[in-house]
């Protein structure tokens, strides 16, 4: 293994560590109406747990209500328990052919709760930046230690403080990203 091999797949999970912060941090509210916001419904459908989005199509008709098409109506009823089983603190209604899913404002304590629920995810992918890092800086040290290695000192040197960087780098993305999700949480 090399150095670059070792500087390029911890630059690849670390990514996947961001790309995970993004996909957790869409199903936050911001009291937006956003399809994304279901992503982790699962619904009984024929005796299997199935994402909702595979057995439904989501629109967002105005910016406080989702709307739930089923491909099958039969649906309906294992869709609203799906939704109100997630505890998304959402209350569907349907006409028996549509749900509606009315979005209600976030009040400062929810809002609140929701910038912790944020805080928690964040440091946790913090934590597995931290421990790719951890792994990427072990690996460099058993190339330098290794008989047959052709690796200087200064290169190994180099390596860690690159990937000191890239890690830094990646902690100060989460940051960002934090930062700006919970503005638009606390957004009145």
């Amino acid at each position: 293994m090399s150095i670059e091999t070792i500087q390029s797949d911890a630059k690849k999970r670390m990514h996947g560590a961001i790309e995970t912060l993004k996909k957790e941090m869409a199903t936050i509210r911001t009291g937006r109406a956003n399809a994304s916001l279901l992503d982790t419904v699962h619904v009984e459908y024929y005796g299997t747990r199935t994402p909702l989005n595979q057995v439904a199509t989501i629109t967002v008709p105005e910016s406080s209500m989702l709307v739930i098409q089923p491909f099958d109506r039969s649906a309906i009823k294992a869709i609203e328990t799906g939704i109100l089983e997630s505890q998304l603190g959402l209350n569907p209604s349907n006409d028996g052919i549509v749900i509606r899913l009315p979005i209600p404002a976030l009040n400062e304590e929810r809002r609140k709760e929701l910038v912790k629920v944020l805080h928690k995810l964040a440091e946790e992918i913090k934590t597995s930046i931290r421990n790719v890092r951890r792994d990427a800086n072990d690996h460099v040290k058993q190339l330098e230690k290794a008989k047959d290695a052709h690796i200087s000192e200064d290169a190994a040197k180099k390596a860690l403080d690159d990937i000191q960087k890239l890690t830094d780098g990646q902690i100060k993305e989460v940051d960002d990203m934090v930062k700006h999700k919970e503005a638009e949480i606390m957004k009145v």
